[in-house]
Formats: C-alpha cells, sequence, structure tokens
C-alpha cells in the first residue's frame, strides 16, 4: 500500500504546556490505523492539527508525499479529510439532513433545495443501513443515533482519509458490526481510516497496525496481527495494570433506597428495586431499554407517572434536580460535555457549582474556602491540569470525567447514579474510575451504575438488575453473573 499520511516531528503546547514532544504518525491508504493512548497523551491534539483546529509548533505534515499546510477545518475537508468526534458536535434544532449537509447544502436558484436534501440523505441513510428519517429534529433523537448521524456526516463528504474517535462508544452491538462493514467498504474504496478507541476488541477486529502515545511522544508502532494485550496495555499507562476490575471486600448494609412501581409512558414500566449501602448496583440492558430514562426520572429530570421512592426509609417527592441533590443524590451524565460541564467556565468553577451556597455569605463568595477545597478534591482525583482556572474544555476526556465526579463527591451525596462512566475513558483511567467508586461505597455509600459494557458491569456490579423493553427482566447476584443469561434477559420483553 502507498503512503497517504505522514506526520513527522509533530510538536505542540498550550499555555506554556508541551503536550505534544516530536510525534510521528503515518497511514497508508485503504488501511485502518488505531491511534492509542491514555486520555491525555495527546490522541485527539494530534488529530486536531491534522484536520486544522490546532496549528502545530513544529514538525510536518504530508498528503501523499506533498507537504501541506492545513491551517482550518475548511481546508482539511478540501483535501478530503474528515473527522468524526468523540463528543457530538450536532445542531439539535436542526434536522438530520441539515446536520449531515450543513455548509455543503444543495442549491437550487439560489436557494437550499430541501427536497434534494431529504432525497440525498435517504439514500444515504439507506446505504448505511441506518434507520432514520431525514426530517427528524437532532434533539429528539437518541445518544446513540445521534451518534450514527455523525459517521453518515463524515462518510457524506467522500474522504480519501478519515478519523474515528471512539465512533462506537453510544452505539449498540448491532450497529456495531454495521459500522465495520462501512468501514471495509471504506477501505475497498481506497479511503485511510485512523481508528481511536479504547477498546481493545475492536481494535484486533477492524484494524491493521497500532500506534501508542504516552505524554504526548509516540511509545511504539506495531502489526495488530503483532500486538498482544499485555503490549498495548503496558505501552500505554507505562506500567502493567495487575487486575482491570480492582477487588474490594463488599459489605452490603441496610436498604438505602427503594423504587416501587416506578412508571412514565414509554420510557419505563413498574419498576421495582432496593439499592443498600455499600453496594454497587449494575443496570444492564440494550441500548433504548429505559435505563437511562429511569435514573434521569429518579434524579427528577423528568416527571413520574406512577410509583414510589422511598430514600433513607422516607418517602421522597423528587420533582427536580435540586430536590434529588438535596436528598444526597447525584448524577454523572453519559453526555459529560453536553449536560456535565459548563465548557466555557474554569475547571475550580465547573466543581463548585452544585455547591456555590456552601462556599457563599448573603453577598460574597468565600473565595479562599472555595480555592482549598478545589484544590483538594481535584488532587484527590488525580485531575491531570496546567492550572484549575484553565476552561474544562481543554482537558482530555477522562479528566472532565473526573470533573464531572468531582462536583458531585464536593456535595457527599449518599447515592451517586454512574451512566456508562467510562465511555471513552482509556484503561488507566477506567482503574482510577473503578478505585474511586470502589471507596465511595466502603464508606456505606451506595452505586448505580448503567453500563453497555458486559465485563464492566459484571466486574464492578455486587448485583445486576437486567431491564428489557422499558421492564424490569431480571435480578442476578454476583455468583449468578452469566453474559449469556444477562443477554437473554434483556431480549425478554422484545
Amino acid at each position: 500500500m502507498s503512503l497517504l499520511l505522514e506526520m513527522k516531528g509533530i510538536q505542540k503546547s498550550f499555555y506554556g504546556n508541551q503536550v505534544l514532544h516530536a510525534v510521528d504518525f503515518s497511514l497508508e491508504k485503504g488501511s485502518v490505523h488505531a491511534l492509542m493512548g491514555e486520555n491525555g497523551a495527546g490522541k485527539s491534539t494530534l488529530m486536531n492539527i491534522l484536520v486544522g483546529i490546532h496549528k502545530r509548533d513544529g514538525g510536518t505534515v504530508k498528503i501523499e508525499g506533498e507537504e501541506v499546510e492545513i491551517d482550518s477545518p475548511a481546508v482539511a475537508q478540501k483535501m478530503g479529510i474528515a473527522m468524526i468526534h468523540q463528543e457530538l458536535s450536532s445542531v439539535v434544532e436542526m434536522s438530520v439532513a441539515e446536520n449531515i449537509y450543513l455548509g455543503r447544502e444543495p442549491v437550487r436558484h439560489g436557494f437550499i433545495d430541501y427536497r434534494q436534501m431529504y432525497k440525498q440523505t435517504g439514500e444515504l441513510l439507506e446505504m448505511l443501513h441506518i434507520k432514520l428519517n431525514p426530517r427528524a429534529k437532532m434533539g429528539s433523537l437518541r445518544v446513540a443515533d445521534q451518534q450514527l448521524v455523525e459517521i453518515a456526516k463524515a462518510v457524506s463528504q467522500d474522504a480519501r482519509l478519515l478519523i474515528m474517535d471512539e465512533p462506537t462508544s453510544s452505539i449498540t452491538d448491532r450497529e456495531v458490526e454495521n459500522l465495520y462493514k462501512i468501514i471495509r467498504d471504506l477501505q475497498k474504496r481506497g479511503t485511510g481510516i485512523v481508528y481511536i478507541s479504547h477498546k481493545m476488541d475492536e481494535v484486533y477486529e477492524i484494524t491493521d497496525k497500532i500506534t501508542i502515545l504516552r505524554d504526548g511522544e509516540s511509545i511504539a508502532t506495531w502489526e495488530t496481527k503483532e500486538a498482544t494485550n499485555d503490549m498495548v496495555v503496558k505501552a500505554m499507562v507505562g506500567r502493567e495494570l495487575t487486575e482491570q476490575y480492582p477487588k474490594r471486600e463488599a459489605h452490603i448494609g441496610e436498604p438505602i433506597l427503594e423504587l416501587k412501581g416506578l412508571t412514565r409512558a414509554g420510557e419505563f414500566e413498574d419498576i421495582n428495586l432496593t439499592l443498600h449501602k455499600g453496594e454497587i448496583l449494575g443496570l444492564v440492558g440494550l441500548v433504548g431499554a429505559g435505563r437511562t430514562e429511569l435514573m434521569q426520572a429518579l434524579f427528577g429530570l423528568t416527571r413520574l407517572e406512577k410509583g414510589e421512592i422511598i430514600l433513607k426509609g422516607q418517602k421522597v417527592e423528587l420533582k427536580r434536580p435540586s430536590d434529588a441533590i438535596r436528598q444526597g443524590i447525584a448524577y454523572v451524565t453519559e453526555d459529560r460535555k453536553g449536560e456535565g460541564l459548563v465548557l466555557p467556565m474554569s475547571i475550580a468553577h465547573n466543581t463548585t457549582l452544585p455547591s456555590m451556597k456552601e462556599f457563599s455569605s448573603k453577598i460574597f463568595i468565600r473565595s479562599g474556602i472555595e480555592k482549598k477545597r478545589t484544590n483538594e478534591i481535584l488532587s484527590e482525583l488525580k485531575v491531570k491540569m496546567a492550572s484549575p482556572r484553565l476552561a474544562v474544555k481543554n482537558l482530555s476526556g477522562g479528566n472532565q470525567q473526573k470533573v464531572v465526579l468531582a462536583k458531585w463527591m464536593m456535595k457527599d451525596p449518599d447515592v451517586i447514579i454512574f451512566d456508562e462512566p467510562t465511555r471513552g475513558i482509556d484503561v488507566g483511567a477506567k482503574a482510577e474510575i473503578y478505585k474511586l467508586m470502589n471507596e465511595f461505597v466502603a464508606k456505606g455509600k451506595a452505586v448505580i451504575m448503567i453500563s453497555s459494557e458486559m465485563p464492566e458491569a459484571m466486574g464492578m456490579s455486587d448485583r445486576i438488575l437486567v431491564i428489557s423493553n422499558h421492564r424490569l427482566s431480571g435480578e442476578l447476584s454476583r455468583e449468578e453473573f452469566s453474559q449469556d443469561v444477562i443477554m437473554k434477559m434483556a431480549m425478554r420483553y422484545m
């Protein structure tokens, strides 16, 4: 295969902090090259240089042997470079078709030709086996469906070089298989694909080569067939991880939360569950089963139609998130950028947002106390940052997730709901999140964890509840955990 992309000696700094140190990366036509590393290793920065979002400080970029300057996303697009970002960039008030062809709308007599745009979108979605209405508003779609639209948008650009940043983070196993078919079709057309993922099974399934970045440096490049799990993990984290899911001695206490007959039409029906002190309760099911909707109702984001919530022995009404927070419930959302953080605000201010009353007099914020507590919690969670005064948008995905967790830890809740807590997070950061969850429940607190990763759900949970098509379909103790049994339960009411 001939070389499509060659990046040599790429350097980049932000605010005096060197994030890329002479990184080398190459891609051949028609190949899929995995780019792996911990969050903060420099993967996104390197790719953002390639798509013209950031300007490199040093090094060269060659496309098909010709040195190029990519100083804007428009230039990258003209060169046939497209990127599917991990964090969705959709315009929620616009339709699926408008999002796919934003800035490239078909025009007739000086006006946007909506009929043609909807026709083209329908044909594109059909080709990709994506069952969505081109006229549907993006804001009405599940996160998983929005992710599929992002994939369709990139494919529509007919790119010769496609970057996929965690493309399967929100989609189902069936949709993943469909994505693999799309990738193989693109390979046949000579498209080169950079595949950023933390999921080892995907990397072995679909890629030809693997390159590892660590702390802004190129550590290793292998043919995928020559790389072992242990080699990849050790290169990524610079050490051996002895346990993927850290063990703990469970001390399950009395019930802290009971849900009785919770119902919201079309989302969940007659849900009963009990959560105990010291317990991690896994909530498993297929995408769209109703897990997230159930937890959003528990947190007061939506209204219940029927049912009771018993918290610490008392019936409570949780009509809004402020009610849930006051009662000691926290919610770590699956969409950290859209719902968990205020991106333009500083790391420090994001951390203290739910706790402002505790740092305020009637008129002033007691900034000294706020700063001390913020620094303590960010240090405890090992958030990698140049300064807490920097905007949180500048952090890597894993460190942003830690800031979301930090803001709730500062409230000292009794129950934390984790919705896909390690989505798009590397193995090292995952281990740290798991450790924090274990430490939290060791204090007699409790966790409800929604996870679409079966090994994670089985590795971290004390019990698992399975939801199928909006109804509770089964409960398993740790001794009963079986992937086959869980999948059968997940399909029970389909």
